[in-house]
């Protein structure tokens, strides 16, 4: 059974999922899913911070899961524009995860093409494959074809109303 590390961009998760399907994605059904055929030996969430009751309950979901949860507080600028990304933190996490021998392949959940460059380096660099679930419509080309394999969320991983 391969060894994975897992990686998930929160926002755009919630973001394309919810612009797509007006539902929302459901981590246990995808934990599940992975956990079938892989052996998770780490598993990375990446959110923004808040004070809001249902995003720290959301947290902690994921946490009893099994994922350990990142936080980063939400900018809002003096000129009206914020910043909440993730990018950077997980590019640098992916990048040691890359570097471990206990690591045979490495999951993104995201449709951000930003990271396409990244999963070209870690399967030249390190040799370990890659593996990207994203929202197919709203999943950036350059990404899909960056990854080993692509994993569309479809139904089987959204939450029932």
């Amino acid at each position: 059974m391969k060894k994975i590390a897992l990686f998930v961009d929160v926002q755009n998760i919630y973001y394309t999922v919810r612009d797509s399907y007006q539902s929302f994605f459901n981590y246990q059904a995808l934990w599940d899913q992975i956990s079938k055929d892989y052996n998770i030996v780490s598993a990375d969430a990446y959110a923004i911070e808040s004070a809001n009751a249902k995003q720290r309950s959301f947290q902690q979901t994921l946490r009893n899961i099994g994922f350990e949860v990142h936080l980063k507080p939400y900018i809002q600028r003096s000129d009206g524009s914020a910043k909440g990304d993730w990018d950077v933190g997980i590019a640098i996490d992916m990048m040691d995860a890359a570097a471990r021998q206990d690591i045979d392949m490495l999951i993104l959940l995201s449709g951000d093409g930003d990271f396409d460059r990244l999963l070209q380096r870690i399967y030249r660099g390190n040799g370990k494959e890659t593996m990207v679930y994203g929202v197919p419509q709203l999943t950036a080309a350059s990404l899909v074809n960056a990854a080993s394999v692509f994993c569309p969320i479809d139904k089987a991983l959204l939450m029932t109303k």
